[in-house]
């Protein structure tokens, strides 16, 4: 969907020039580099900051963009660290941000990283390699409770208790340490009719401990607000979301920033207390039949911008 994504950002990033000269957008989920690949090759003066936190996905598009290389700069963070990142880089404002939540394609396709269900992996799920917590940890060594509110809180899985209960059996047999045992278990544990209804039964487990390996929703809520503040007046942030509760989060901190203080029956704004931005996109955007025939992980997208009107003074 990276047409739609410079479509929302592209009046951001031109308003000085056509070809984007002077403007900088961060990417902060690089991933494999397809979006500022886009970016880069649409807008021939464009500049674009680069954050992800896998040295792996770095490397694969410092490749990718070498002929670009003199207009992206590339930065190993989190994208929750883009204040500091920006700062690094002596960025005051930026004229867009980008993010496309959620695991990149080129980790799921990576079957030693232990992201996709579909085969049999060792259960690490960590974005960073350089992190110590990995998806085993949490199987062998979180206590009932804990893990059955990771499996509800964040794969919103309706067995989560069950799951939950069958683990700790399992692993006082044998710890945890490959995909294949742990898929065969929901197998075995979620009843065969929401099996037959509710897609496979691995996904939501397979999310949940993902987002808590990787602290993802944590991330998410440090992000948004620090994008915001990174924006220049007429600046806007762009999010892909590929499930309810990364859009939750982003609808949320949206409606936030979009909203009028001024109390009710009032004739005129009071100072400090008008909309510093104003939504881009009403509601989220998902993609049409056209782009999930082409792209079948383009499904459960859902794409939020919102734009920066004034500056913190009001203005």
């Amino acid at each position: 969907m990276a047409e739609r994504m410079f479509d929302l950002l592209a009046p951001a990033l031109t308003r000085v020039s056509a070809d984007g000269s002077g403007a900088v957008l961060i990417d902060g989920t690089l991933g494999a580099g397809g979006h500022t690949e886009y970016f880069l090759t649409r807008l021939t003066g464009l500049t674009v900051h680069a954050i992800d936190r896998d040295t792996a996905a770095i490397d694969i598009a410092r490749e990718r963009l070498g002929r670009l290389s003199t207009r992206v700069h590339f930065h190993h963070a989190r994208y929750d660290e883009v204040a500091d990142v920006a700062r690094s880089a002596g960025l005051h404002t930026v004229d867009g941000v980008l993010l496309d939540l959620g695991v990149s394609s080129m980790q799921l396709d990576r079957a030693d990283r232990g992201f996709a269900y579909s085969v049999d992996a060792p259960l690490d799920m960590r974005m960073n390699a350089d992190d110590e917590l990995t998806a085993a940890d949490v199987l062998n060594t979180y206590d009932h409770g804990a893990l059955a509110r990771v499996l509800s809180e964040y794969g919103e899985e309706r067995f989560a208790g069950k799951i939950a209960s069958a683990v700790l059996r399992a692993r006082a047999v044998e710890p945890f340490t490959t995909s294949g045992r742990l898929v065969e278990l929901l197998y075995a544990t979620i009843p065969a009719a929401t099996r037959r209804t509710g897609g496979h039964p691995a996904k939501r487990t397979f999310q949940a401990l993902r987002i808590e390996v990787n602290h993802e929703l944590d991330s998410l809520r440090g992000v948004i607000p620090a994008s915001l503040d990174l924006l220049e007046v007429g600046g806007r942030l762009a999010v892909m979301s590929y499930q309810s509760l990364e859009d939750r989060i982003v609808k949320r901190d949206f409606a936030r920033m979009v909203r009028n203080t001024t109390p009710a029956g009032l004739p005129v704004d009071l100072p400090g207390t008008a909309a510093r931005f104003a939504l881009v996109t009403r509601g989220a955007e998902q993609a049409d039949e056209a782009e999930r025939e082409a792209n079948p992980r383009s499904a459960p997208v859902r794409i939020r911008a919102i734009e920066r009107v004034a500056s913190d003074g009001g203005e």
